[in-house]
Parts: C-alpha cells; sequence; structure tokens
C-alpha cells in the first residue's frame, strides 16, 4: 500500500481533490437533492398501494371500521375485487414508466440544445403540481375516475424524466472522468436517499389520509425547483473555471470549425498546452482557438448517433432488464410486505422496513463506483454484483418471513441490485457521454444518459404489468421472484462480451506487472 503505485494514487487524489472549489460543492448537493425529491414523490405512491386498494376496493374497507363509515367507501369503489384493483394499480406504475421513458429520450435532446437549468427546474415545479393534483386534489374535490388518475400520473412520468438526464449532465459538466466511479457512487445515492426521504415523510402523515402524503412530498418538490432555478450552475465556463478534463468546448469548437473556410476567424493562443495532434497550435504548443460566429454553439450529436457509440447499446439493453428489477422493488415492496407478511407489516411499517433496500443500494453504488475506479473497469464490477443478486434474491424469497431475517436479506438485494444500477445509470452513462468516440463533437452527456435510462425504462414499464398477473396467476409472490431472477440474468447477459473484453485486458494488465516486477527482482 505504501509503494509507488499507492503514492501516485494518494497524489492523484489530492490533486484532483485540490481543483474542486464552491461549484463543485454546491453543484454536488444542488443536483443531489433535487433528483432526491423526485423520487420522494415517485416513492408516495409505492406507499400508499394498499391504501388506495383498501378505497378503491368496496370489499376490503374493514381495516378502517370506525373511521368512516361503509357506504363512504362503496360509493368511491372502482373495481368489484382486489385483484382487478392490483392490475390497475400496475399499470398506473407502467404508464408513468412509458411516458417516463419517452421524455427521457426528449429530455436528453433537450438538454444537450437548450439551457439545463431551464429544462431541469420546469421539470421540478411542474411535476410538483401533477403529484399535488393526483393525490390531493382528486381526494379533497371527490374526483374519483379511473381516467383522471391515469392521465395525471402519465404526465407526471413524462414531466420527471427531465430529472435525471438534465442532472448527470450537470455533474458531468462539472466532475472529470478519473472520478466518475467514486463521485458518481456517491451522488448516484440521490434516488435512495430520496426514496427513504419519500417513505420517512409518507409513513408520517398515513394516518391522516394518503392525500397528505401526495402533499408533503410534492410540495418541497415546488420549492426547491425555484430555489435551483436561482442558484444551480451548469457548466463551469459559465464562472470562468476550466472544464474537468482539461478541453473546454472552445478547443472542441476548433476542430468543428475548421471545416468551413468562409468564418473570418481571429487566432488566440490558448494558455494551455495540448498534445492532440488533430488540434492546431503555436510555435509553443499553446492551442489555437479560432472565434467564430458560431463559436459560442457546441455541435450536438443527434439520437442515432448517440445510440452507436460503442457500448451505449448494450448498456441500455441491460439496463432495461436490471430496471426492471429494481423498479419492481421500488413500486412493490411497501404493498408485498403488507400483503405477503400482514401480521407484522402494516402499511406504515412496511413504508420505513422498505427503505432498507434503497439502504443497501446507497453502498452498493459507492462500494461499487470505489472498486470500479480501482480496477479501471466497470463491466466486471457490474456483472458480478448481478450474478450476486440472483442469489440474494431467493434467498430473501424463501427465508424472509420474520421483521429481522426480511430487513437484513433485503438490504443485502439492495446492495447487489440497486449499486449496479446506479452504477449504469450514472457513472458508466457519464463515462459513455465523454468517451473519445465522440472525436470533434461535443459531449452527449445528457443525451446518452436519456438513451440508457430511457431503455430502462421501457423494461421496467413492461415489468410493472407482468408482475401483478404473475402473482394472480400463480396465487403467490414466488414466480415473482423467479421472473426477477431471470431478468437479473438477462441484464448479465447483455453485458458479457464486454465483460469477456475487460476480463481478457485485465489478464493482459496483470501479466505485465508479473513479468515487469519479475525482471526487476532478476536484475536485483
Amino acid at each position: 500500500m505504501g509503494g509507488p503505485r499507492g503514492g501516485r494514487c494518494a497524489q492523484n487524489f489530492r490533486d484532483v481533490w485540490n481543483t474542486y472549489t464552491y461549484y463543485h460543492l454546491s453543484v454536488f448537493f444542488f443536483t443531489f437533492m433535487s433528483y432526491a425529491l423526485f423520487h420522494a414523490t415517485r416513492k408516495t405512491f409505492s406507499n400508499v398501494k394498499s391504501l388506495l386498494e383498501d378505497e378503491w376496493t368496496p370489499s376490503n374497507h374493514s381495516r378502517y371500521d370506525g373511521l368512516y363509515p361503509p357506504e363512504v367507501w362503496d360509493d368511491h369503489n372502482f373495481f368489484p375485487n382486489e385483484d382487478k384493483t392490483e392490475i390497475y394499480l400496475g399499470n398506473l406504475d407502467t404508464t408513468f414508466l412509458f411516458c417516463y421513458a419517452v421524455g427521457l429520450y426528449i429530455s436528453g435532446f433537450l438538454g444537450d440544445r437548450y439551457n439545463l437549468r431551464y429544462v431541469l427546474c420546469s421539470g421540478m415545479m411542474l411535476s410538483a403540481i401533477m403529484v399535488f393534483t393526483f393525490g390531493c386534489v382528486g381526494k379533497w374535490a371527490g374526483v374519483y375516475s379511473v381516467y383522471y388518475y391515469g392521465v395525471l400520473w402519465g404526465l407526471n412520468g413524462l414531466l420527471q424524466s427531465a430529472g435525471w438526464p438534465t442532472t448527470v449532465a450537470i455533474m458531468g459538466n462539472w466532475f472529470g472522468k478519473g472520478s466518475h466511479g467514486v463521485i458518481f457512487g456517491v451522488w448516484s445515492a440521490n434516488a435512495s436517499v430520496g426514496n427513504i426521504i419519500g417513505a420517512f415523510l409518507a409513513a408520517s402523515v398515513l394516518h391522516y389520509g394518503y392525500q397528505y402524503a401526495f402533499l408533503v412530498t410534492s410540495v418541497p418538490l415546488f420549492l426547491a425547483g425555484i430555489v435551483m432555478f436561482f442558484t444551480i450552475v451548469e457548466h463551469p465556463k459559465c464562472v470562468g473555471l476550466s472544464s474537468p478534463d482539461g478541453k473546454d468546448n472552445l478547443t472542441i469548437n476548433v476542430k468543428a470549425n475548421l471545416v468551413d473556410d468562409n468564418d473570418q476567424r481571429e487566432v488566440t493562443p490558448l494558455l494551455k498546452p495540448t498534445s492532440d495532434p488533430d488540434i492546431p497550435t503555436s510555435p509553443d504548443h499553446s492551442v489555437m482557438v479560432y472565434s467564430t460566429k458560431q463559436q459560442t454553439q457546441n455541435r450536438v450529436v443527434h439520437f442515432f448517433k448517440a445510440f452507436c457509440i460503442p457500448g451505449v447499446a448494450v448498456y441500455a439493453l441491460s439496463y432495461a432488464c436490471l430496471k426492471l428489477v429494481n423498479y419492481s422493488f421500488f413500486f412493490w415492496l411497501p404493498y408485498y410486505l403488507n400483503k405477503a407478511y400482514p401480521s407484522w407489516a402494516t402499511p406504515t411499517e412496511a413504508a420505513l422496513l422498505s427503505t432498507l433496500y434503497d439502504v443497501g443500494g446507497i453502498i452498493g453504488g459507492i462500494v461499487g463506483g470505489i472498486i470500479s475506479d480501482l480496477v479501471g473497469r466497470r463491466c466486471p464490477i457490474v456483472v458480478t454484483m448481478l450474478l450476486s443478486a440472483m442469489g440474494f434474491l431467493f434467498v430473501y424469497q424463501a427465508y424472509g418471513d420474520t421483521p429481522t431475517k426480511n430487513a437484513i436479506l433485503m438490504a443485502m438485494a439492495g446492495v447487489f441490485v440497486g449499486g449496479p444500477a446506479n452504477l449504469i445509470s450514472s457513472a458508466i452513462s457519464a463515462d459513455l457521454g465523454k468517451q473519445p468516440a465522440l472525436k470533434g463533437d461535443s459531449e452527449a452527456l445528457s443525451t446518452v444518459t436519456g438513451i440508457i435510462d430511457g431503455t430502462g425504462s421501457v423494461g421496467a414499464a413492461i415489468g410493472q404489468t407482468i408482475i401483478p398477473i404473475i402473482n394472480i396467476k400463480t396465487n403467490g409472490w414466488e414466480w415473482v421472484f423467479y421472473f426477477l431472477m431471470g431478468m437479473l440474468f438477462c441484464s448479465a447477459l447483455f453485458l458479457s462480451e464486454l465483460f469477456y473484453r475487460d476480463i481478457r485486458s485485465l489478464g493482459g494488465v496483470l501479466c505485465n506487472r508479473l513479468r515487469s516486477y519479475s525482471t526487476r527482482s532478476k536484475h536485483q
């Protein structure tokens, strides 16, 4: 640990850390909290599912005897039995995720073409309005219509899609690729932290009525959107700082502008030396920046070109399977606990207990990010965690029949399912959006992130329709877990080629180091 390699790693860490400013800290904090609050509003719906089922099914209001007259519940029912209600709740999840997936493609496109701050803050405030209208206005105004809830929840999914591509793009603008594993491993805990915040806020007011759970999560999201509008700085160049990877957008624009000889150019040296042979330099090897009328506009990467960037397609397909599993826990875990173990998991207790899955996801994302930075490859870490997750899901469904065992196994499942999900959706997406394959084009962080997360949301949407059907047809949750394990295997399978390539590469590096060590030993 104290050898030359350890010293170089420590020195590199200190060098990276010394480049961080107040702006880096504020960007990290504000983007973290903005997406956490997005997730808090989503988590609310999963926490109140059992209450909605009780209200929307006339035969299932015994839990509320003494609070409301039976005729109140009978007047508000939508469906004749619990099975129909459960399928509708699954369809609401599917509607949300399909609209969310479509919105991700759109938001990624917009994020690389318009001000990221405007896109993000608009999505936050409008989404908060949709959540408030869905949960509070519908209840207080006595609006009981399946179409009302379906349309509003779909619009909410469309608006919430503004969150992830824009926040990842802003973070990628401020933090260099060499620190993506550690920084994004910690930062990607925002979704899990948001789930925990949403669960605790909802649990604190559920005894007053499910509508208040939507109220206490939508209001902070709206207020945060206003704060973000006046505080977030989307790019270092906005405050006169250089890009984290050492290439300003002006440097990238040199290559793009050289193709047009009709522009009037003023040549000014950039004080930072460069070794890139494709960029013209002055005699002292400073970059020669040509200022043109188009200098302030980056060349954007179009959707299909971004999809063809090496690694994007396979990670998108892998994430489609993985996000199906992760969001199945997100949407159904409190409901599953309440229905499978009603003796010790009331709606409030189930909401609180489900937060342990998110705690595991936080740990998995951070540890996976650190290890992947040390190894220098992310795919082997992701695949190893996915295969381990299959075993933990099997053990969880078989032996999670007591609160203590359920809590421990749930947290472990969160580590190995939520961990790789956080890595793919944040650090890996940022890596892919800033890789050398883009060459003379501008970075495609927002577009690539939208493609990967959008494809993942399509897979997750399909899964939320399938899960209640499997549960009803098999009269139990055992086959649901088998289905989820199969999806984890498919997720790992899509990455098998990259996994094999990275393992061979790591093997070659290890052999070279052993050979070098052996040579030094002989000379000594």
